[in-house]
């Protein structure tokens, strides 16, 4: 009998365990991505994005609905997200055998960024899987989830970079299947403070122009 477990549910030992996921030392941005200088629009679209938060963060929790409409949609869109070659999909529905036991991991990932220009034969590459949650819960408890939606990935990539973000911290990983399936905790980053929110797009804008090179 095949028991299904749902993502939400699983801690990160049991992450670690059930899908025999490795965590690495902690990584640094410049090792996989280039990052580009923002151009002065950027910066002030950017400041505009950031400002808009804080106002409404001053206002008291923010749902994570509006976390993704006042900060994510936005800052991907600034990044390139919305143009060609990238497709962008929202709630979709992941299943996962686990080897060695008898156990279905499911849930559902909030935002997924592929390449659309994949072949019908060849599997969709996945830019970045990206997991929300309201403004009030730290972002190291969606981990666990992150981890699973992009783990899902690597069946069928070498590689794929995760996120998970309150609005206003965003802890970006990167997963990788060498001879065992690993995963590199990224800087945290904080919309709050101005380095940290350029550098913030300077990744949204790095992970993006992956999708042109595969």
């Amino acid at each position: 009998m095949t028991l299904t477990v749902e993502a939400s549910s699983l801690s990160l030992n049991d992450v670690h365990r059930l899908l025999k996921l490795e965590e690495l030392s902690v990584g640094s941005f410049a090792d996989f991505l280039n990052l580009e200088p923002l151009t002065e629009f950027e910066q002030e679209d950017l400041l505009r994005i950031r400002n808009d938060f804080r106002r409404y963060l001053r206002l008291g929790k923010i749902s994570e609905g509006l976390v993704k409409f006042l900060t994510i949609a936005p800052l991907m869109r600034l990044a390139g997200f919305y143009d060609v070659p990238i497709r962008l999909t929202m709630e979709d529905s992941i299943a996962i055998a686990v080897e060695d036991e008898d156990r279905r991991i499911t849930g559902r990932m909030d935002i997924l960024a592929i390449n659309s220009f994949q072949s019908n034969i060849a599997p969709p590459f996945w830019v970045v899987v990206i997991e929300t949650k309201n403004s009030a819960i730290e972002v190291g408890e969606g981990l666990p989830q992150l981890l699973t939606y992009a783990f899902k990935s690597l069946e069928q990539q070498p590689s794929v970079w995760g996120l998970v973000t309150n609005g206003l911290r965003y802890q970006f990983v990167h997963l990788r299947h060498d001879e065992q399936s690993n995963y590199q905790l990224m800087p945290l980053l904080s919309l709050n403070e101005s380095p940290d929110a350029i550098e913030l797009l300077q990744v949204f804008k790095g992970i993006c122009k992956l999708a042109n090179f595969q």
